[in-house]
C-alpha cells in the first residue's frame, strides 16, 4: 500500500485482514508475526474507484470538504472514493440511466444527473461553485466533453481525469478486442489531452501517471491531474 490515507481507505472498507480476520481500526498494533492481507476491490462499487485512489495520491489532492463533479458517474465508483475521502457534496453525472449503485443514489450528499450530457452543463444544473472535477468518460474524447465540466470548477480548484486512449486515437488506432497496442499512439493520446487542458482558461497541468488498474480490453490508461489557477 503506497500511502498511510490509502491503508485507512482500505481499512476502513473492510478490505485488510490480519491473520485471516477483517481489521476495522486503523490503529491497530501488528507484528512481524502477523499475516496481513488486503482484500483487491473489497467494498468498492466499481473498480474504478482504485483508479481515482491512484490519482488522489499521486497529485495530492485532497477533497475532504469539497464540492466535487463526478463527469461520466456510472455506478460511482469515483463518487464512493470522493465520499469516503470526505467530500461534502458530489454532483454525479451521466448520460445513462440507473447505473449509479443505490447506496450512492439514496445518499444525501449525491446529486444524481442522471440522462445529462456533460457538454451541457452550466449553472442551471450545477448552482454549486465547483472545487474539485473528475471524470471517467467512455465513446468520447475528453477534449469533446469535459470544457463546460472544466469551466464550472473556481479558481484554486483541481480536476483528475482519466485518459482512455481507446477512446482518444480513433477507430484507425484500435486493433482486434478494442486494444490500443501502439505505446507511440498512447503517448500520443496522453499529450492531446495534456495539452487540451492546459489550453483551457485558467487550467495548468500539474502531471500524469498511468493507472494502476488496466480498463476494458486491458488498455493502459492515465491519469492526468490539473489546477485552475485563474
Amino acid at each position: 500500500v503506497a500511502t498511510r490515507s490509502r491503508a485507512r481507505d482500505l481499512i476502513r472498507r473492510g478490505a485488510v485482514t490480519v491473520d485471516g480476520e477483517i481489521i476495522s481500526k486503523p490503529a491497530l498494533e501488528v507484528g512481524a508475526e502477523n499475516d496481513v492481507a488486503v482484500v483487491a476491490h473489497a467494498g468498492l462499487v466499481s473498480r474504478g474507484g482504485e483508479k481515482l485512489l491512484a490519482g488522489l495520491d499521486h497529485f495530492g489532492f485532497d477533497p475532504a470538504g469539497a464540492t466535487c463533479l463526478d463527469v461520466g458517474a456510472s455506478t460511482g465508483g469515483f463518487t464512493q472514493i470522493l465520499l469516503e475521502r470526505g467530500a461534502q457534496k458530489v454532483f454525479a453525472v451521466d448520460v445513462g440511466h440507473g447505473q449509479l449503485a443505490r447506496s450512492l443514489r439514496e445518499h444525501p450528499s449525491v446529486v444524481v444527473l442522471e440522462g445529462t450530457d456533460a457538454r451541457s452543463l452550466g449553472p442551471q444544473l450545477v448552482p454549486d461553485a465547483i472545487d474539485a472535477l473528475v471524470a471517467d468518460l467512455s465513446f468520447i474524447s475528453v477534449a469533446k466533453a469535459l470544457g463546460s465540466a472544466l469551466a464550472l470548477v473556481r479558481s484554486g480548484g483541481w480536476a483528475v481525469i482519466l485518459v482512455k486512449p481507446q477512446f482518444e486515437v480513433g477507430p484507425d488506432g484500435v486493433g482486434k478486442g478494442g486494444l490500443v497496442r501502439s505505446e507511440a499512439l498512447r503517448q500520443s493520446a496522453l499529450q492531446d489531452v495534456v495539452g487540451w487542458l492546459g489550453s483551457q482558461p485558467g487550467w495548468r497541468v500539474v502531471g500524469s501517471t498511468p493507472s494502476p488498474i488496466a480498463g476494458g480490453s486491458g488498455n493502459i490508461e492515465f491519469l492526468v491531474g490539473a489546477e485552475r489557477d485563474a
